[in-house]
């Protein structure tokens, strides 16, 4: 690893997509969706807990889930799909109101292991693999770019479902049914649930598409996959300031990783912790010069990667790099998951 890393040359984006100032559309059709039957004071309190605007697909698929099972909306696709309405969804059924937490940290609720400040979960699957499903932001005053999913127990990957709550469970039931015989008992009810899914989609004009054009259009403006592959979006201006590249490949990155972690002494680590310590001294460099997405990049993977031996590396990127972003929610949200990060205590309305 010799020089210092250069900037890598990335298409003109748009003026204000890097910030949040520009919402993204939630459908490839410009047709306005109607507004859900959730009403402004449950909005307001999504908004004051969350510190996140919430797209309007969330309170449309409560209302969804309160037509399939009024008695119980939270568990209305436990049966056939094996997935909880958890997370914001808590708010709208009032469950904060009773919570056994006296302090519950919603940025905290359902945060999972691998989940960076991007990811909000809004579903619960598997408990043994904790698979998630979530929205992911590029900045926290915009709209989620798409909805992805992770299996903690598995690693740090997020896989994309689409751009609206609507999307990923039908993909998520086209997956399982595969899976299962549809044949089998309970094809029936695998049939009923994608065909209301669908009508519900087509009446609120949502694309039921892994990737639509919106995500298509974000991939451009992608200046790195990182180690969880979403990819993390920053203002590159015409003249290529915004981003460079880390003077490593993600394997050579990795491999560097597991040589700190898994050392056998501290003799060994603070020697392995070179190649890294050089590459920190580089994003000051980037800093210095704009290119706050060097920063941003190496604490996300770092981040990724788990080990606690990274976490006050992590501590000393991700928040500038968000500052210098002007995301610093999302640096308020990565402080408190690594003061409490681990696999177990996901809900924060149960006693801890």
């Amino acid at each position: 690893m010799t020089g210092r890393a250069k900037r890598k040359p990335k298409p003109t984006q748009e003026s204000g997509t890097g910030n949040g100032k520009v919402k993204k559309p939630r459908t490839d059709d410009p047709k306005a969706m109607s507004l859900s039957e959730v009403d402004s004071k449950q909005r307001d309190e999504m908004l004051q807990l969350y510190k996140l605007q919430m797209p309007e697909d969330l309170y449309h698929f409560w209302d969804f889930c309160k037509e399939l099972c009024p008695e119980n909306p939270h568990g209305a696709l436990k049966d056939t799909l094996g997935l909880r309405l958890v997370g914001p969804f808590d708010i709208l059924a009032g469950a904060h109101k009773n919570s056994k937490n006296p302090q519950p940290n919603f940025h905290l609720h359902w945060r999972y292991f691998y989940d960076p400040p991007e990811f909000q979960t809004i579903l619960q699957g598997s408990e043994d693999s904790q698979h998630h499903i979530g929205y992911y932001r590029d900045t926290p005053d915009s709209l989620p770019s798409f909805v992805g999913e992770n299996e903690a127990k598995k690693g740090y990957t997020i896989t994309q479902m689409g751009d609206n709550v609507f999307a990923a469970v039908h993909l998520f039931l086209l997956r399982k049914r595969k899976a299962r015989d549809s044949r089998k008992a309970g094809g029936e009810a695998f049939e009923s649930l994608q065909a209301k899914l669908r009508d519900r989609a087509e009446t609120l004009n949502l694309s039921l598409e892994q990737k639509t054009k919106g995500m298509k259009q974000r991939d451009k403006k992608v200046v790195t996959k990182t180690f969880h592959g979403a990819g993390i979006v920053v203002p590159v201006d015409k003249n290529d300031v915004g981003y460079r590249e880390l003077p490593e490949t993600d394997a050579g990155l990795k491999k560097i990783c597991k040589a700190i972690a898994e050392a056998r002494n501290d003799e060994e680590r603070v020697k392995a912790f070179g190649p890294l310590q050089e590459m920190i001294t580089f994003v000051q460099f980037a800093n210095d010069e704009c290119d706050y997405g060097m920063g941003y990049e190496l604490g996300i993977d770092l981040f990724c990667f788990g080990s606690h031996y990274f976490h006050k590396v992590v501590k000393q990127l991700l928040p500038m790099a968000y500052s210098l972003l002007k995301r610093n929610l999302f640096g308020e949200i990565l402080e408190a998951h690594l003061c409490s990060r681990n696999h177990e205590n996901l809900d924060q309305l149960s006693a801890h």
